[in-house]
């Protein structure tokens, strides 16, 4: 038998997520209400309006049972309840940002200098961060019967919420990167 193709496959992104939020991200409808919660509370009649503007033709009862796995999964949360008509309408909003673009084919060719540049002091502040929870760390990994990827787990996440921190909680102007302007041409050109 001769190898037609062989490739050598190498780990160059981690996804931290769990069993139940991987199932509330298999539908294309509860990715759409996590779009349309960041950064709003809404409640499942708004949502489903908001749904039907992106072509989500969903009944209500329908987008309560994806709001339940939503919240479930942890993904989303009631963050408000009025009395309305007698009745208790729950607003929801999420903590999550969630970002669904495709990586060009030539993401890591293109950017494999600032990736290398930037994974040296990444590694500096993840010892630091390993050396100043080391204790917290061994403690719960423990409880998950000495899992030998959960440190890794925790860093990731600790990782991940402080960019989001600096993602959110900064002037996002310097996120924008500037357009160069054109050459304006005039006619004696």
């Amino acid at each position: 038998m001769s190898t037609l193709l062989k490739k050598e496959i190498k780990v160059n992104r981690i996804v931290t997520t769990n069993i139940a939020q991987a199932k509330a991200l298999d539908d294309p409808a509860r990715i759409k209400i996590l779009q349309i919660l960041y950064h709003n509370e809404f409640s499942a009649e708004q949502i489903t309006d908001e749904l039907h503007k992106s072509g989500y033709q969903k009944a209500v009862t329908t987008i309560r049972h994806h709001l339940d796995v939503l919240k479930n999964a942890g993904l989303i949360e009631v963050v408000k309840m009025e009395e309305a008509r007698g009745a208790v309408m729950k607003f929801y909003g999420t903590s999550v940002k969630l970002l669904g673009y495709g990586i060009p084919p030539n993401f890591d060719s293109v950017y494999s200098k600032t990736i290398m540049d930037a994974s040296i002091k990444i590694e500096k502040i993840i010892k630091n961060i390993m050396q100043n929870n080391v204790s917290k760390i061994k403690k719960k990994n423990s409880e998950n019967k000495n899992d030998s990827q959960y440190d890794q787990y925790v860093l990731m996440e600790i990782v991940n919420r402080a960019m989001t921190n600096v993602f959110e909680n900064n002037n996002p102007s310097f996120l924008i990167i500037p357009q160069k302007k054109a050459k304006s041409v005039s006619k004696n050109d």
